[in-house]
């Protein structure tokens, strides 16, 4: 028996929202506002794309209810719907990840080899940050970091890092963190480190995994 022109519609309805997440640019702004709400003009500067091609895709990602909005004079500002989406997004990058080969060649090729780049988990991150042997630096722009960052955590700015070196102490471990594991930041911070004799390493992840794991509802400082 043929589908019904009802059940159609209602596939229709559930394909909306990975029809609005199949698109590269999509999932780039995706992953900048999980940094925390950004207006349009600055995600057209982050991504280098114009205004207007911004402006588009992120109405895609509005038509299903992925973002929202708020109006600040002549500025529209936009930020994730809810920690559900961030979930998803994170979701179906672990999934592409797993299931296609050409993800780790593609990250291989942005983020360069790891062999010289060591990673440390979350659960040994906090360990050392209780144990006051290690300083956090988040590696974003300064804008990400005030938008929320890991407690205790300094703002450095790798483009700014080797200009910033004397602030730095040189008799702990640094551990570097940006946006999430296809960052990279905190792996050209880590590199940066090392030519300067500096002990580093990266955390494994990034920003807004570190927050929904301590805290699904907090905000700031995690």
């Amino acid at each position: 028996m043929a589908p019904s022109a009802e059940k159609r519609a209602l596939f229709e309805q559930l394909a909306r929202v990975p029809k609005a997440l199949a698109h590269p640019a999509r999932l780039e702004l995706v992953d900048l506002l999980a940094q925390g709400e950004r207006s349009v003009e600055a995600l057209a500067a982050a991504t280098g794309a114009g205004v207007t091609t911004v402006s588009a895709q992120l109405q895609e990602l509005r038509r299903a209810n992925l973002v929202a909005t708020r109006r600040e004079g002549t500025h529209v500002y936009y930020r994730l719907a809810g920690d559900d989406v961030l979930r998803l997004a994170a979701s179906l990058r672990d999934f592409a990840a797993r299931r296609l080969g050409d993800v780790e060649a593609a990250a291989r090729d942005y983020l360069g080899d790891d062999g010289d780049v060591e990673a440390i988990d979350r659960a040994e991150l906090r360990r050392r940050v209780a144990a006051g042997d290690v300083l956090v630096v988040d590696v974003r722009p300064a804008v990400e970091y005030h938008a929320g960052h890991i407690r205790g955590a300094v703002s450095v700015p790798v483009d700014d890092l080797e200009h910033r070196l004397d602030e730095l102490p040189t008799d702990v471990e640094i551990v570097a963190y940006c946006r999430g594991p296809y960052c990279v930041f905190a792996h050209d911070a880590v590199r940066i480190l090392h030519r300067h004799g500096r002990r580093a390493r990266r955390l494994s992840g990034g920003w807004p995994e570190w927050r929904l794991a301590r805290d699904p509802s907090s905000r700031g400082a995690a």
